[in-house]
């Protein structure tokens, strides 16, 4: 059996035998840790066949190392994910989304932060690939989940360079480096849906990707909208923060249940990051000494000059707190503080038969 490397040129011969491949790709250091599925030609070939570009196309180039990510490169790390072939158009509009400018990955790639790559999938592609917005959506059990969220850690990885201790510097990581994505529950979201929000239409399939810097479970069952948002903003506010001394965009995943208690309460989106972004002002006291000069130097221009007693925001304007529904039923939300010094971005899944 032969595989091709993620350097098109050179072509390693290989027993056919499943562990000592897995063995070869560990030594080599082109695997996460997990089994790798062995990206044999006629495998590779199967997932170039749903690329819709040619192999040799750049689709972008990866920091750290910014290793060309070419169509078939990106085909060989999606067959090592374990993928199936129609999920090419999605990961691919995901390494592009990755290499914008806004998205900062030079940063997120080498921080010793424990930032991880989230990818959110909106629109039709999401119901037809079983990409699960509902219970368990960022744990596993659903194979799109799992293989695509791999997949894009892979190519950031293998084509990017980012190895843990080299060009990752991550202090600890987090298990999100491994795989992150899920669907939006756009079926039980009271507004309008992400990807819409962002300026596409309802109709377009789209790919968020947010520098993560992991999760924080918000069980709370109160029932009123403003005892609701209360307990919301009060778990966001935390001193040890890279959102309040660079203004990030922080991530709240709603339950479907407590969108039904902002519904019933009248509260738009809008309202909700409004209200949010009031509550969540810290005074700038809280921070420890050495992170508070990393404010001023970071907010100086934004916020004038900034004391003890200056109100730091979680983000520079509302409209930067982001809001989606997903999960099943249950009264847990979910907040998602983010790196900090990256945006969000989304890109259209060329859908295109």
């Amino acid at each position: 059996m032969s595989g091709e490397t993620l350097q098109r040129a050179a072509l390693v011969e290989c027993a056919d035998d499943f562990d000592a491949i897995n063995k070869l790709y560990r030594e080599r250091r082109w695997s996460d840790g997990l089994p790798i599925v062995p990206p044999t030609v006629d495998r590779v070939e199967r997932m170039l066949r749903h690329a819709r570009r040619p192999a040799d196309q750049v689709v972008a180039r990866i920091a750290p190392g910014f290793g060309a990510a070419t169509v078939e490169r990106i085909a060989i790390n999606a067959v090592l994910a374990g993928c199936d072939p129609d999920y090419m158009p999605a990961l691919i509009a995901a390494v592009e989304a990755v290499a914008d400018p806004a998205f900062n990955l030079q940063g997120i790639q080498a921080t010793t932060n424990p930032v991880a790559v989230w990818i959110i999938v909106n629109g039709p592609l999401a119901r037809e690939l079983g990409v699960n917005a509902t219970f368990n959506c960022l744990g596993e059990g659903a194979w799109a989940n799992a293989t695509l969220g791999r997949a894009l850690r892979l190519v950031l990885r293998n084509i990017g360079g980012a190895l843990p201790g080299e060009m990752d510097r991550a202090t600890q990581g987090q298990p999100g480096k491994y795989s992150f994505c899920c669907a939006e529950n756009e079926a039980e979201s009271p507004w309008e849906s992400l990807h819409v929000e962002r300026g596409f239409s309802s109709d377009q399939s789209t790919v968020t990707v947010v520098g993560a810097e992991g999760t924080m479970n918000m069980n709370t069952h109160a029932k009123d909208a403003v005892d609701l948002l209360r307990v919301i903003a009060e778990t966001m506010v935390h001193p040890a923060s890279n959102e309040y001394c660079h203004g990030g965009e922080p991530w709240i995943m709603i339950a479907p249940e407590h969108a039904e208690i902002l519904r019933r309460a009248g509260l738009s989106k809008a309202d909700v990051k409004a209200q949010l972004w009031e509550l969540t002002k810290m005074p700038a006291s809280r921070m420890a000494a050495k992170d508070l000069l990393r404010v001023k130097s970071s907010r100086t221009e934004e916020l004038g000059e900034i004391g003890h007693d200056t109100l730091l925001t979680i983000s520079h304007q509302p409209q930067d707190i982001c809001l989606m529904v997903a999960g099943g039923p249950g009264t847990h939300s979910v907040y998602v503080p983010c790196f900090g010094n990256s945006k969000a971005i989304t890109r259209v899944v060329d859908t295109a038969g």
